[in-house]
């Protein structure tokens, strides 16, 4: 097996990491698939910039993550739906409790701040470890854990969940909604 194809098949290995991440920074469907695809691209035009023996996931994560900032800026510049009328004829009103269980957890990480959420989606939701995640956000190991401890306290406060274990309970009743569709 060549170099290229072992190094191919392992961040194949990678896309569903990586568009689970997309997906939380920009809560788009079609954006997040844009955006793995734009990383995927990149990587493989810079494959000979990455250092074997180093950590493929942070590297394709960190560019996954310069990728949606540089987005974030061009977009700035444009218009899209800006009275959002064509957004709000396209929702539905959630029918089961795990449907507003979810609106209200990504209400409430939609009020983290931009470094918090990060950090609590790459730690918790991506499963990356602190080390993993201190090296993609570009801070130091203490940072990463005490953003991901504040997030996490932030947002038990604004869901208005006394302890962690409320929070397992909705995880799991969301689950068994999900599995009886």
């Amino acid at each position: 097996m060549s170099a290229d194809t072992d190094w191919r098949d392992q961040v194949v290995a990678m896309i569903p990491a990586l568009r689970a991440f997309a997906w939380s920074v920009s809560r788009n469907g079609s954006d997040a698939d844009d955006l793995v695809q734009d990383t995927l691209i990149k990587a493989w035009s810079h494959r000979d910039k990455f250092e074997p023996g180093t950590n493929l996931r942070a590297w394709l994560f960190t560019i996954l993550r310069n990728t949606y900032y540089t987005a974030v800026v061009r977009r700035r510049r444009e218009v899209r739906d800006e009275d959002d009328q064509h957004a709000k004829s396209l929702v539905s009103a959630p029918t089961q409790e795990w449907g507003l269980t979810m609106r209200a957890l990504q209400a409430a990480l939609n009020q983290l701040p931009v470094e918090h959420r990060e950090a609590l989606i790459l730690v918790g939701a991506a499963g990356l470890s602190y080390e993993e995640a201190a090296e993609i956000c570009g801070c130091a190991l203490g940072t990463i854990k005490s953003r991901v401890n504040r997030a996490r306290n932030r947002l038990l406060k604004l869901m208005d969940i006394d302890d962690a274990a409320e929070m397992i309970g909705a995880r799991d009743t969301a689950a068994a909604g999900r599995a009886a569709e």
